[in-house]
């Protein structure tokens, strides 16, 4: 991706960004718990598989590459092991995300972006993903404030497309 196409790219997430500012809490999340250890939750208003499909739907609406679903449950089930439903989502850009690896190359192992959808002992459904802020501080970046920023915006909006309103 060139230069012209990546403003471009960023151009546009501002502008979902914005657009979607009306379905975030005060914080500029998406009604999300953050904890100490950079882990945010968001609260789903839909049933697990529904949850799947409409955070899918978004992330290629924006444009963005998906690489893998990995369903955990499924992996607990072949080795014998129950697991309440969980799937970890895969998916990134890289002319973004590939900036953070220059900054610091064990940045890698927080890039591409995971989004875990699991269900509680409830019922309830979450999507869960590490602060970007976080990894900027656990990789000692800074020289990428705007890209961090972009990231965490684009990363509220996908949550947001199930986010409890309440």
């Amino acid at each position: 991706m060139n230069l012209r196409a990546l403003m471009l790219f960023g151009t546009l997430v501002l502008a979902i960004a914005a657009v979607s500012l009306g379905a975030v809490s005060g914080s500029g999340r998406a009604l999300a718990n953050v904890s100490d250890d950079g882990v945010v939750k968001v609260k789903s208003v839909y049933g697990f598989d529904e949850t799947i499909t409409r955070l899918k739907a978004d992330i290629e609406k924006k444009g963005i590459k998906f690489f893998l679903a990995i369903d955990q449950s499924q992996l607990g089930a072949d080795a014998g092991i129950k697991l309440k439903p969980s799937t970890l989502l895969i998916f990134g850009n890289p002319p973004l995300g590939i900036q953070f690896l220059t900054s610091n190359p064990d940045s890698g192992l927080d890039w591409p972006v995971r989004l875990l959808v699991r269900q509680d002992d409830g019922g309830q459904v979450w999507a869960v993903y590490t602060d970007f802020g976080w990894i900027a501080k656990r990789h000692g970046i800074t020289d990428r404030k705007d890209q961090f920023k972009m990231a965490s915006d684009v990363i509220t909006s996908i949550t947001s497309s199930v986010a409890s309103k309440q």
